[in-house]
């Protein structure tokens, strides 16, 4: 048999269905908690902890760079920034002391904090939980974070305290996984227990829709709002090489109602299946990662905003008339 640890993201990569989640008890969290927070923690420590971390590294490294490449897109330097779940520094390695001049890097993982890589700027560790963030309110001028918000228990309250410890005018830029994660991982899990179990269990929680993250964001008070997908293909040898990866990612599921068990065969059918329904030429499989990037500012007067409606003083039919007259002119 094959334990549940061993099978990673793709039994419950992702966050619940945040836009429905009940509040927490104490501090304002759910009474229902999809994830055990304490064994996720557990796992990131041990991805930390291996020969070789930085070999599955690739992922997060590549979203990292582009969460980076949205902050120098901002033409302003950041005194004081903050990064969410900030594993081994995945952004910080791609900032420098123009972008940012000082930086807080928080992550639940005190294993991962102790392998940070090297950057030009200041920074301070702090091991906190993301969904509990030790900070005042109005501190930071940046907060960004990469790959680490599918596993929060409260999406809608860990958006709300980022909005909290960010400045007026300051901005959240961050990366999550999106709905599409691996579909072909769980497509063949699923028709592998249906054909050798007779049915399936449910391995993941439903992912957060990317019009739900919009929503979330405002709900939470921000404002000038950005949210667009991106996806990353992954190709590797076999469906057992995936989840390998996964589970050096420290992406193992940690799903309160996880399923303990995948029988050998069920496991052996789920390969054969994704070989047989996505596998290239070269025998090949591809993993496809949905990425989803948000962009929102913390309100403050003198951020521009839009004009009042009915405050324009020409109509689209004058400046469809101004084409016409210029058209004219230059026959």
């Amino acid at each position: 048999t094959c334990t549940h640890a061993q099978l990673s993201l793709a039994h419950a990569l992702g966050g619940g269905d945040v836009s429905a989640c009940p509040p927490r008890k104490g501090r304002g969290g759910s009474a229902h908690a999809p994830f055990d927070r304490q064994l996720k923690r557990k796992q990131k420590n041990w991805a930390a902890l291996q020969p070789e971390p930085a070999k599955y590294d690739y992922l997060r490294e590549e979203v990292g760079g582009r969460v980076a490449d949205r902050v120098y897109d901002i033409a302003r330097t950041f005194p004081l920034a903050l990064d969410v779940g900030c594993g081994s520094g995945y952004i910080a390695q791609y900032l420098n002391k123009e972008a940012v001049e000082k930086l807080f890097q928080v992550d639940m993982a005190e294993n991962a904090l102790k392998n940070t890589m090297e950057t030009e700027i200041p920074t301070v560790s702090v091991v906190a939980d993301e969904e509990f963030l030790p900070f005042k309110e109005d501190t930071f001028d940046l907060v960004v974070s990469s790959l680490s918000l599918h596993w929060v228990n409260d999406l809608p309250k860990a958006f709300r305290e980022i909005h909290q410890v960010l400045k007026p005018d300051g901005v959240f830029i961050g990366a999550m996984f999106g709905g599409e994660t691996l579909y072909e991982l769980r497509c063949s899990l699923q028709l592998a227990e249906l054909e050798r179990e007779g049915g399936f269990s449910p391995h993941i929680s439903p992912f957060t829709d990317v019009t739900d993250v919009g929503h979330l964001l405002g709900r939470a008070g921000f404002n000038t709002l950005t949210v667009d997908t991106d996806e990353i293909q992954v190709n590797y040898p076999g469906m057992f090489e995936v989840m390998e990866d996964l589970q050096g990612m420290g992406e193992s599921n940690c799903s309160w109602n996880r399923k303990p068990i995948l029988h050998r065969e069920t496991m052996l059918a789920a390969a054969a299946i994704y070989q047989e329904m996505y596998g290239s030429n070269d025998g090949s499989v591809p993993a496809t990662f949905q990425i989803y990037y948000m962009i929102g500012w913390k309100f403050q007067e003198s951020q521009a905003r839009p004009a009042q409606r009915g405050s324009a003083t020409v109509s689209l039919g004058d400046l469809a008339k101004i084409n016409a007259f210029i058209s004219g002119e230059k026959k």
